[in-house]
Protein backbone atom coordinates (compact mmCIF):
# COMPACT_ATOMS: atom_id res chain seq x y z
CA UNK A 1 0.00 0.00 0.00
CA UNK A 2 2.75 2.47 0.99
CA UNK A 3 4.44 2.54 -2.42
CA UNK A 4 1.16 3.11 -4.26
CA UNK A 5 0.05 5.70 -1.73
CA UNK A 6 3.32 7.61 -1.88
CA UNK A 7 3.35 7.50 -5.70
CA UNK A 8 -0.16 8.95 -5.84
CA UNK A 9 0.63 11.64 -3.29
CA UNK A 10 3.77 12.57 -5.25
CA UNK A 11 1.67 12.55 -8.44
CA UNK A 12 -0.80 14.97 -6.84
CA UNK A 13 1.95 17.41 -5.85
CA UNK A 14 3.58 17.29 -9.28
CA UNK A 15 0.19 17.48 -10.97
CA UNK A 16 -0.61 20.65 -9.02
CA UNK A 17 2.65 22.27 -10.13
CA UNK A 18 2.41 20.97 -13.71
CA UNK A 19 -1.11 22.27 -14.34
CA UNK A 20 -0.27 25.59 -12.68
CA UNK A 21 2.97 26.19 -14.62
CA UNK A 22 1.52 25.08 -17.97
CA UNK A 23 -1.50 27.35 -17.50
CA UNK A 24 0.41 30.34 -16.15
CA UNK A 25 1.16 32.14 -19.48
CA UNK A 26 -2.50 32.30 -20.51
CA UNK A 27 -4.02 32.98 -17.08
CA UNK A 28 -6.92 35.43 -16.89
CA UNK A 29 -7.05 35.98 -20.66
CA UNK A 30 -10.23 35.37 -22.65
CA UNK A 31 -10.25 32.19 -24.71
CA UNK A 32 -10.15 34.21 -27.94
CA UNK A 33 -7.02 36.08 -26.85
CA UNK A 34 -5.28 32.85 -25.78
CA UNK A 35 -5.89 31.43 -29.26
CA UNK A 36 -4.81 34.62 -31.03
CA UNK A 37 -1.61 35.00 -29.01
CA UNK A 38 -0.43 31.41 -28.54
CA UNK A 39 -2.27 29.36 -31.14
CA UNK A 40 -1.96 26.21 -29.03
CA UNK A 41 0.05 25.85 -25.81
CA UNK A 42 1.73 22.43 -25.60
CA UNK A 43 4.88 23.19 -23.60
CA UNK A 44 6.08 25.43 -20.79
CA UNK A 45 6.20 29.07 -21.83
CA UNK A 46 7.18 32.29 -20.02
CA UNK A 47 4.47 34.69 -18.96
CA UNK A 48 3.96 37.30 -21.70
CA UNK A 49 4.95 40.86 -20.80
CA UNK A 50 1.46 42.03 -21.73
CA UNK A 51 -0.24 39.62 -19.30
CA UNK A 52 -0.31 41.59 -16.05
CA UNK A 53 -0.86 38.43 -13.97
CA UNK A 54 1.69 36.16 -15.68
CA UNK A 55 4.43 38.68 -16.53
CA UNK A 56 6.31 37.95 -13.29
CA UNK A 57 6.96 34.31 -14.16
CA UNK A 58 9.52 32.53 -16.34
CA UNK A 59 8.79 29.29 -18.21
CA UNK A 60 8.05 26.32 -15.90
CA UNK A 61 7.44 28.55 -12.89
CA UNK A 62 4.27 27.96 -10.91
CA UNK A 63 2.13 30.74 -9.44
CA UNK A 64 0.38 31.56 -6.17
CA UNK A 65 -1.81 28.44 -6.55
CA UNK A 66 1.06 26.04 -5.88
CA UNK A 67 2.99 28.43 -3.61
CA UNK A 68 -0.07 28.60 -1.34
CA UNK A 69 -0.60 24.83 -1.60
CA UNK A 70 2.98 24.34 -0.39
CA UNK A 71 2.38 26.87 2.41
CA UNK A 72 -0.55 24.68 3.49
CA UNK A 73 1.51 21.50 3.11
CA UNK A 74 4.35 22.91 5.23
CA UNK A 75 1.88 23.93 7.96
CA UNK A 76 0.39 20.42 8.00
CA UNK A 77 3.84 18.85 8.30
CA UNK A 78 4.85 21.23 11.08
CA UNK A 79 1.78 20.20 13.09
CA UNK A 80 2.13 16.50 12.24
CA UNK A 81 -1.11 16.41 10.27
CA UNK A 82 -3.19 18.70 12.45
CA UNK A 83 -4.73 21.83 10.93
CA UNK A 84 -3.63 25.13 12.46
CA UNK A 85 -5.20 28.10 10.62
CA UNK A 86 -2.78 30.61 12.17
CA UNK A 87 0.18 28.59 10.95
CA UNK A 88 -1.31 28.31 7.46
CA UNK A 89 -1.82 32.08 7.42
CA UNK A 90 1.74 32.65 8.65
CA UNK A 91 3.17 30.50 5.85
CA UNK A 92 1.04 32.23 3.22
CA UNK A 93 2.20 35.58 4.60
CA UNK A 94 5.87 34.54 4.40
CA UNK A 95 5.41 33.60 0.74
CA UNK A 96 3.35 36.74 -0.03
CA UNK A 97 5.88 39.12 1.47
CA UNK A 98 8.80 37.31 -0.14
CA UNK A 99 7.14 37.51 -3.55
CA UNK A 100 5.77 41.04 -2.96
CA UNK A 101 2.33 39.57 -3.69
CA UNK A 102 0.48 42.46 -2.06
CA UNK A 103 1.82 44.81 -4.74
CA UNK A 104 1.62 42.46 -7.74
CA UNK A 105 -1.44 41.19 -9.56
CA UNK A 106 -1.12 37.63 -8.25
CA UNK A 107 -3.28 37.51 -5.12
CA UNK A 108 -6.97 36.72 -5.59
CA UNK A 109 -9.30 39.38 -4.14
CA UNK A 110 -10.60 37.26 -1.23
CA UNK A 111 -7.12 36.09 -0.21
CA UNK A 112 -5.65 39.57 -0.52
CA UNK A 113 -8.38 41.13 1.63
CA UNK A 114 -8.09 38.40 4.26
CA UNK A 115 -4.30 38.48 4.41
CA UNK A 116 -4.33 42.28 4.62
CA UNK A 117 -6.66 42.06 7.63
CA UNK A 118 -4.53 39.33 9.24
CA UNK A 119 -1.44 41.48 8.69
CA UNK A 120 -3.21 44.30 10.53
CA UNK A 121 -3.79 42.00 13.50
CA UNK A 122 -7.36 40.75 13.02
CA UNK A 123 -7.78 37.18 14.33
CA UNK A 124 -8.89 34.61 11.73
CA UNK A 125 -11.92 33.76 13.89
CA UNK A 126 -13.18 37.34 13.51
CA UNK A 127 -12.82 37.49 9.71
CA UNK A 128 -16.00 37.03 7.70
CA UNK A 129 -14.11 35.72 4.64
CA UNK A 130 -17.35 35.18 2.71
CA UNK A 131 -15.71 35.60 -0.70
CA UNK A 132 -16.71 33.22 -3.49
CA UNK A 133 -13.43 33.10 -5.43
CA UNK A 134 -11.32 29.97 -5.75
CA UNK A 135 -8.38 30.58 -3.39
CA UNK A 136 -9.41 27.77 -1.03
CA UNK A 137 -9.92 25.18 -3.77
CA UNK A 138 -6.74 26.05 -5.66
CA UNK A 139 -4.47 25.23 -2.70
CA UNK A 140 -6.40 22.34 -1.12
CA UNK A 141 -4.83 19.32 -2.85
CA UNK A 142 -2.30 18.66 -0.01
CA UNK A 143 -5.25 18.34 2.37
CA UNK A 144 -6.72 15.70 0.06
CA UNK A 145 -3.36 13.91 0.25
CA UNK A 146 -3.63 13.90 4.05
CA UNK A 147 -7.27 13.21 4.90
CA UNK A 148 -9.06 9.87 4.46
CA UNK A 149 -12.75 10.11 3.47
CA UNK A 150 -14.29 7.86 6.15
CA UNK A 151 -16.45 10.61 7.64
CA UNK A 152 -17.87 13.23 5.27
CA UNK A 153 -18.97 15.60 8.03
CA UNK A 154 -15.52 15.61 9.58
CA UNK A 155 -13.91 15.95 6.13
CA UNK A 156 -15.96 19.09 5.39
CA UNK A 157 -15.06 20.54 8.81
CA UNK A 158 -11.35 19.96 8.18
CA UNK A 159 -11.58 21.62 4.75
CA UNK A 160 -13.38 24.58 6.34
CA UNK A 161 -10.67 24.90 9.01
CA UNK A 162 -7.83 24.80 6.48
CA UNK A 163 -9.65 27.29 4.22
CA UNK A 164 -10.67 29.68 7.02
CA UNK A 165 -7.67 32.05 6.84
CA UNK A 166 -8.98 33.29 3.48
CA UNK A 167 -12.34 31.63 2.68
CA UNK A 168 -15.36 30.61 4.77
CA UNK A 169 -18.25 30.92 2.29
CA UNK A 170 -20.45 27.91 1.55
CA UNK A 171 -19.55 27.82 -2.14
CA UNK A 172 -15.79 28.22 -1.54
CA UNK A 173 -15.88 25.36 0.98
CA UNK A 174 -18.01 23.22 -1.36
CA UNK A 175 -15.49 23.69 -4.17
CA UNK A 176 -12.49 23.00 -1.95
CA UNK A 177 -14.22 19.93 -0.52
CA UNK A 178 -14.89 18.55 -4.01
CA UNK A 179 -11.24 18.92 -5.06
CA UNK A 180 -9.86 17.52 -1.80
CA UNK A 181 -12.31 14.59 -1.87
CA UNK A 182 -11.37 13.73 -5.46
CA UNK A 183 -7.65 13.77 -4.59
CA UNK A 184 -8.17 11.68 -1.45
CA UNK A 185 -10.28 9.06 -3.23
CA UNK A 186 -7.73 8.89 -6.04
CA UNK A 187 -4.97 8.25 -3.50
CA UNK A 188 -7.10 5.41 -2.12
CA UNK A 189 -7.01 3.90 -5.60
CA UNK A 190 -10.63 4.55 -6.57
CA UNK A 191 -11.38 4.95 -10.28
CA UNK A 192 -12.38 8.30 -11.79
CA UNK A 193 -15.77 6.79 -12.68
CA UNK A 194 -16.47 6.10 -9.02
CA UNK A 195 -15.08 9.45 -7.84
CA UNK A 196 -16.91 11.59 -10.40
CA UNK A 197 -20.20 9.90 -9.50
CA UNK A 198 -19.71 10.97 -5.88
CA UNK A 199 -18.62 14.58 -6.38
CA UNK A 200 -22.02 16.25 -6.98
CA UNK A 201 -23.44 14.81 -3.74
CA UNK A 202 -20.25 15.61 -1.80
CA UNK A 203 -20.29 19.22 -3.04
CA UNK A 204 -24.00 19.55 -2.23
CA UNK A 205 -23.46 18.34 1.34
CA UNK A 206 -20.57 20.77 1.85
CA UNK A 207 -22.47 23.73 0.42
CA UNK A 208 -25.59 23.07 2.48
CA UNK A 209 -23.79 22.53 5.78
CA UNK A 210 -23.64 26.26 6.48
CA UNK A 211 -25.39 28.50 3.96
CA UNK A 212 -23.70 31.91 3.71
CA UNK A 213 -24.43 33.00 0.11
CA UNK A 214 -27.09 32.79 -2.60
CA UNK A 215 -24.74 30.94 -4.94
CA UNK A 216 -25.79 28.50 -7.61
CA UNK A 217 -25.47 24.82 -6.66
CA UNK A 218 -21.93 23.45 -6.83
CA UNK A 219 -23.28 19.90 -7.15
CA UNK A 220 -25.56 20.81 -10.05
CA UNK A 221 -22.80 22.77 -11.78
CA UNK A 222 -20.43 19.78 -11.48
CA UNK A 223 -23.09 17.56 -13.04
CA UNK A 224 -23.50 20.04 -15.90
CA UNK A 225 -19.74 20.23 -16.42
CA UNK A 226 -19.34 16.45 -16.50
CA UNK A 227 -22.26 16.05 -18.90
CA UNK A 228 -20.70 18.55 -21.33
CA UNK A 229 -17.33 16.80 -21.17
CA UNK A 230 -18.97 13.42 -21.80
CA UNK A 231 -21.43 14.36 -24.52
CA UNK A 232 -19.23 16.28 -26.96
CA UNK A 233 -17.58 14.26 -29.73
CA UNK A 234 -14.74 16.76 -30.12
CA UNK A 235 -12.28 18.23 -27.62
CA UNK A 236 -12.46 21.73 -29.11
CA UNK A 237 -16.26 21.91 -29.00
CA UNK A 238 -16.30 20.49 -25.46
CA UNK A 239 -13.77 23.08 -24.27
CA UNK A 240 -15.75 25.89 -25.89
CA UNK A 241 -18.96 24.72 -24.19
CA UNK A 242 -17.23 24.37 -20.82
CA UNK A 243 -15.96 27.93 -21.25
CA UNK A 244 -19.35 29.26 -22.40
CA UNK A 245 -21.77 27.34 -20.15
CA UNK A 246 -19.84 26.33 -17.02
CA UNK A 247 -17.41 29.24 -17.05
CA UNK A 248 -13.66 29.40 -16.51
CA UNK A 249 -13.47 32.46 -14.27
CA UNK A 250 -11.99 32.96 -10.82
CA UNK A 251 -15.31 32.24 -9.08
CA UNK A 252 -15.34 28.85 -7.36
CA UNK A 253 -18.72 28.06 -8.92
CA UNK A 254 -17.09 28.26 -12.37
CA UNK A 255 -13.51 27.08 -11.94
CA UNK A 256 -14.05 23.98 -9.79
CA UNK A 257 -16.72 22.42 -12.07
CA UNK A 258 -14.56 23.39 -15.07
CA UNK A 259 -11.56 21.64 -13.51
CA UNK A 260 -13.59 18.48 -12.88
CA UNK A 261 -14.80 18.59 -16.49
CA UNK A 262 -11.21 18.88 -17.69
CA UNK A 263 -10.19 15.75 -15.75
CA UNK A 264 -12.96 13.94 -17.62
CA UNK A 265 -12.07 15.49 -20.98
CA UNK A 266 -8.39 14.57 -20.60
CA UNK A 267 -9.25 10.97 -19.80
CA UNK A 268 -7.44 11.55 -16.46
CA UNK A 269 -4.05 11.86 -18.23
CA UNK A 270 -2.18 14.56 -16.23
CA UNK A 271 0.03 15.69 -19.12
CA UNK A 272 -2.89 16.06 -21.51
CA UNK A 273 -4.98 17.69 -18.79
CA UNK A 274 -2.36 20.39 -18.13
CA UNK A 275 -2.23 21.22 -21.84
CA UNK A 276 -6.01 21.31 -22.31
CA UNK A 277 -6.46 23.55 -19.26
CA UNK A 278 -3.77 25.95 -20.51
CA UNK A 279 -5.74 26.39 -23.74
CA UNK A 280 -9.17 26.76 -22.11
CA UNK A 281 -8.94 30.48 -21.37
CA UNK A 282 -9.96 32.18 -18.14
CA UNK A 283 -8.32 31.11 -14.89
CA UNK A 284 -6.12 28.60 -16.71
CA UNK A 285 -3.42 28.17 -14.07
CA UNK A 286 -5.87 27.55 -11.23
CA UNK A 287 -8.12 25.23 -13.25
CA UNK A 288 -4.96 23.45 -14.41
CA UNK A 289 -3.60 23.15 -10.87
CA UNK A 290 -6.82 21.64 -9.50
CA UNK A 291 -7.55 19.33 -12.43
CA UNK A 292 -4.01 18.08 -12.91
CA UNK A 293 -3.55 17.48 -9.17
CA UNK A 294 -6.51 15.09 -9.39
CA UNK A 295 -5.08 13.45 -12.51
CA UNK A 296 -1.67 13.11 -10.84
CA UNK A 297 -3.27 11.45 -7.81
CA UNK A 298 -5.11 9.05 -10.12
CA UNK A 299 -2.04 8.13 -12.18
CA UNK A 300 0.68 8.34 -9.57
CA UNK A 301 4.05 9.89 -10.30
CA UNK A 302 4.52 7.34 -13.11
CA UNK A 303 1.83 9.19 -15.07
CA UNK A 304 3.74 12.49 -15.10
CA UNK A 305 5.88 12.92 -18.22
CA UNK A 306 9.51 12.54 -17.01
CA UNK A 307 10.70 15.40 -19.23
CA UNK A 308 8.04 17.78 -17.90
CA UNK A 309 8.93 16.69 -14.36
CA UNK A 310 12.63 17.34 -15.04
CA UNK A 311 11.88 20.84 -16.33
CA UNK A 312 9.71 21.62 -13.29
CA UNK A 313 12.39 20.34 -10.93
CA UNK A 314 15.14 22.41 -12.54
CA UNK A 315 13.17 25.64 -12.81
CA UNK A 316 11.69 25.55 -9.30
CA UNK A 317 14.39 23.63 -7.38
CA UNK A 318 11.75 21.14 -6.27
CA UNK A 319 12.04 18.30 -3.80
CA UNK A 320 8.49 17.00 -3.65
CA UNK A 321 9.64 13.63 -2.28
CA UNK A 322 9.99 15.43 1.05
CA UNK A 323 6.25 16.03 0.90
CA UNK A 324 5.27 12.59 -0.38
CA UNK A 325 7.27 10.85 2.38
CA UNK A 326 5.82 13.03 5.13
CA UNK A 327 2.26 12.92 3.83
CA UNK A 328 2.32 9.15 3.38
CA UNK A 329 3.25 8.72 7.05
CA UNK A 330 0.67 11.25 8.21
CA UNK A 331 -2.09 9.68 6.09
CA UNK A 332 -1.34 6.21 7.46
CA UNK A 333 -1.56 7.63 11.00
CA UNK A 334 -4.92 9.23 10.14
CA UNK A 335 -6.14 5.87 8.82
CA UNK A 336 -5.08 4.18 12.05
CA UNK A 337 -6.93 6.82 14.07
CA UNK A 338 -10.14 6.16 12.14
CA UNK A 339 -9.70 2.40 12.48
CA UNK A 340 -9.18 2.60 16.25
Amino acid sequence: MNNNTESRILGAFYGQALGDAMGMPSELWPRSRVKAHFGWIDRFLPGPAENNAACYFDACHFTDDTSMALALADALIECDGEINPDLIARNVMIWAEGFDAFNKNVFGPSSKAAMTAIKAGTPISELENNGVTNGAAMRVSPLGCLLPTHNLDSFIDQVWLASSPTHKSDVAIAGATAIAWAVSKAIDGDSWTIISDQLPAIAKAAQEKNTTTFSASMGARIELALSIARSNPGVESAMQQIYDLVGAGTSTIESVPAAIAMVELAGTDPNRCAILCANLGGDTDTIGAMATAICGALSGIEGIDPELKRQLDEANQLDFTRYSTAFTKMRINKEKTYAA
